[in-house]
């Protein structure tokens, strides 16, 4: 099973203007079963894609199918095997998670009091709550929460899983238990990761897209798209008043301050010299590469690669 997303294009009004805002434009992705992470920055229309998916809203144009379901003409059958965690769910905060959950449970259809017994109790475990059931929502920490909306998507055992900017607050503790979560549900079900921390994506995901202005920039395999910069990254450490220069003269892709000096990591596939060393890539080389325009050629050749095996 796929979820093939085809021409999607959504353009919101903006008040007088005449052009309105364009939020996608012409969006194609194929998205295998497992962890697809889909990166971007704030805005870059990630979230309108999501709520597209989850049959919130209408896109202007295009089509979507999970395996043999229209997701834009059957949007009942698509909700009965669809979990979605948006960025920001409300909870009831004087009700426990386990009523609550039960009660999300009967409006799935899990009309049995016994199996939604069932169901309650295996999800609270699953998402490591089931201590905590009859504590107030209100007095859950923001990890907490997030993994009570992860039980909630998961109620029917969804085919389709979207969480969108899920570990945005999460303190590391419960970063990384909300990671290992979603790792495990991505082994039967698609689960789309929208973020825009290039970390997430480094550690859980197979595949991958990156999404600028209602764009995709690059669509491809993490691991591959890392090793395809192999001896194009390059480093040096440089006082903070020489950027400017440095950036009229390289392709610059990021700087970070470090001990009150700047490190700059730039994309060349020569030795640029002027004391640069090459670093071994990363995600977030590829991701910075990708939004500044800089990285191109090695994904078109590793795409040529691929169509020739």
């Amino acid at each position: 099973m796929e979820l093939h997303i085809r021409n999607i294009s959504k353009t919101y009004p903006a008040g007088r203007s005449a052009h309105g805002v364009k939020a996608l434009s012409a969006v194609n992705l194929t998205i295998p079963v497992g962890m697809y992470g889909l990166l971007g920055p704030n805005g870059a229309g990630k979230s309108t894609l999501m709520r597209t998916l989850a049959t919130l809203q209408e896109p202007d144009e295009g089509s979507i199918t999970l395996g043999t379901l229209d997701v834009l003409n059957q949007k009942d059958e698509v909700r009965q095997t669809l979990g979605y965690l948006p960025q920001e769910f409300g909870v009831y905060p004087k009700i426990s998670a386990e009523k609550l959950l039960d009660y999300f449970a009967v409006l799935k259809g899990i009309t049995s009091r016994a199996a939604r017994r069932e169901v309650v109790e295996s999800l609270l475990r699953q998402t490591n709550l089931w201590d905590k059931r009859k504590q107030q929502l209100g007095g859950y920490s923001g990890g907490m929460r997030q993994r009570f909306g992860v039980a909630v998507a998961l109620l029917g055992n969804p085919r389709l899983l979207i969480v969108d900017e899920p570990t945005a607050g999460l303190d590391p503790a419960e970063r990384v238990r909300f990671l290992n979560l979603l790792s495990e549900l991505g082994e039967n079900s698609v689960v789309i990761l929208s973020t825009h921390i290039v970390a997430d994506v480094a550690e859980l995901c197979t595949n991958m897209a990156i999404i600028n202005k209602g764009n995709i920039l690059l669509e491809a395999q993490p691991l591959q798209a890392v090793a395809s910069l192999k001896g194009r990254i390059w480093r040096k450490l440089i006082d903070k008043q020489n950027l400017a220069a440095l950036q009229a003269e390289h392709k610059l892709i990021s700087a970070k301050l470090l001990s009150g000096r700047t490190l700059v990591h730039v994309y060349s596939p020569e030795d640029p010299g002027q004391g640069f060393e090459p670093v071994a890539p990363d995600l977030e080389d590829v991701y910075f590469s990708t939004m500044t325009g800089h990285y191109t050629a090695p994904l078109q050749e590793t795409k040529k690669e691929e169509a020739t095996v």
